[in-house]
């Protein structure tokens, strides 16, 4: 699903990217880093995590996933908001603020940082880890 990286750390995934994508990564994890500084940073599948719940899927399927995650892509950078309430996703919500990102249900793809407001996008994160904190996660 993911790059798979042999990065053990965030600054270690960071130093591995090459510029000028290095910069939009580190300006992006240093904001998320002020939003929400509650939630640990980590590598999980192949990016960087922010934060953590545990699920169980209706299949009977369980684990933990990062609550934020955010990955430099080939072609583009995502970020990941892994928070839904009454079944509304709500990296979603922000499709309007956000009109050249491509967002799917809790997915936000844009080519680079100047693409997209970075204070909506903070808004989203923060958002996210309260309905996560509410709810645990994707309902």
């Amino acid at each position: 699903m993911f790059k798979s990286t042999d990065a053990k750390t965030p600054e270690e995934y960071i130093a591995m990217i090459d510029e000028p994508r290095r910069g939009q990564i580190q300006l992006l994890h240093d904001l998320i880093r002020k939003a929400i500084p509650s939630q640990k940073p980590y590598i999980i599948s192949g990016m960087i995590g922010y934060g953590s719940f545990h699920y169980k899927s209706v299949s009977g399927r369980e684990g933990d996933w990062f609550i934020i995650g955010l990955a430099s892509q080939k072609n583009y950078i995502s970020l990941h908001i892994c928070a839904a309430e009454e079944k509304k996703y709500v990296a979603e919500k922000y499709k309007q603020a956000l009109p050249k990102a491509d967002i799917g249900r809790s997915c936000i793809r844009f080519k680079k940082t100047e693409d997209i407001d970075l204070n909506i996008l903070k808004k989203a994160i923060i958002e996210g880890v309260k309905v996560s904190e509410k709810y645990g996660g994707l309902m």
